[in-house]
């Protein structure tokens, strides 16, 4: 079977990239996830960093290093839908970049990864997608130098590809996937080879064990708490001139309501704000009381409930 490497990713970014920079500045409240993120793939991409920080700190602990460098490269970010997940995946290679001074690919793999259901075709477009990963990854290795640029796949909606084995009901094609994806991850792995996997999802119970073990790193995202909306909001909000009571006022508003869940990051940054704006443009100024009033009736974007087929068969 012939397999169509453009097809099988959705575009190639290379980093250090400003748009990226940006993007990766924009996400307010992710800080901690954002340092993490950097340090674990900059370890995984690019060993030599960490052999630079022993020799100057530890010089002897060679097998902390090894058993540091020996973790699986894969790390999954998994939380609620609009948490920033896919925001900070696609980005976050702009900072690894800039940390250790390489390039960087990004590899976003498509859901046409999935295939049309045909015998064997889930497993050799994975399969596909990994042989190019090890190409583009053995390709940015010197002899003498090591590694000079690095990899990165991000694999979005990551339960559709590495699906639990254990479901009741899973077809054998399905299986087959799973298989070949684990078995990418450990050929990165024994290559060791300047590549990581970034794998998101909003459905991390749903992961094939045998996946999750290989994680070197699992960071779960939840929804902003009062104080990440008060800093998304209070900024902009002192631009309109609101005062720091107005300010309290939508970020109470924003947040749970009973039993229903707060605002996510992208309910705030793609439509709260600028529905604020859109409802006082072009007529007249935006008045606080009128951006409470359409925060108050907006309704923020349902935690993600994946569709059970038997329950509805």
């Amino acid at each position: 079977m012939f397999v169509d490497i453009q097809a099988l990713f959705e575009r190639q970014l290379t980093f250090p990239n400003p748009d990226a920079r940006d993007q990766l500045g924009r996400l307010v409240g992710l800080d901690d996830h954002i340092d993490r993120l950097r340090k674990i793939l900059a370890l995984l991409v690019y060993p030599r960093s960490l052999a630079r920080w022993s020799e100057k700190y530890h010089p002897e602990a060679n097998q902390l290093l090894e058993t540091v460098l020996n973790r699986p490269p894969l790390v999954i970010l998994a939380g609620d839908v609009g948490s920033g997940k896919t925001a900070l995946a696609e980005s976050i290679g702009d900072a690894v970049a800039r940390d250790t001074m390489i390039e960087v690919v990004l590899l976003p793999l498509s859901l046409a990864a999935r295939g049309q259901g045909r015998v064997g075709e889930m497993t050799q477009l994975i399969s596909g997608a990994f042989d190019h990963t090890v190409k583009e990854a053995s390709g940015m290795v010197n002899e003498k130098n090591g590694a000079e640029g690095a990899v990165i796949l991000l694999v979005d909606e990551a339960d559709a590809l590495a699906q639990s084995r254990a479901t009741a009901d899973m077809h054998h094609e399905d299986v087959s996937g799973v298989n070949a994806f684990i078995r990418g991850i450990d050929r990165l792995s024994n290559r060791r080879l300047p590549a990581a996997v970034i794998m998101c999802t909003n459905r991390y119970e749903s992961l094939d064990p045998a996946v999750k073990r290989r994680a070197a790193e699992i960071l779960t995202f939840h929804r902003p708490d009062d104080v990440q909306r008060w800093n998304l909001l209070a900024p902009r909000l002192a631009e309109l001139g609101f005062s720091e009571d107005e300010a309290n006022a939508l970020v109470k508003a924003t947040g749970p309501r009973g039993k229903e869940p707060g605002f996510t990051y992208s309910d705030l940054t793609q439509r709260l704000i600028p529905a604020i704006v859109l409802d006082a443009y072009p007529e007249h100024a935006i008045e606080p009381a009128r951006a409470l009033q359409i925060a108050e009736e907006m309704i923020p974007t349902a935690p993600f409930a994946p569709y059970d087929r038997r329950k509805n068969d």
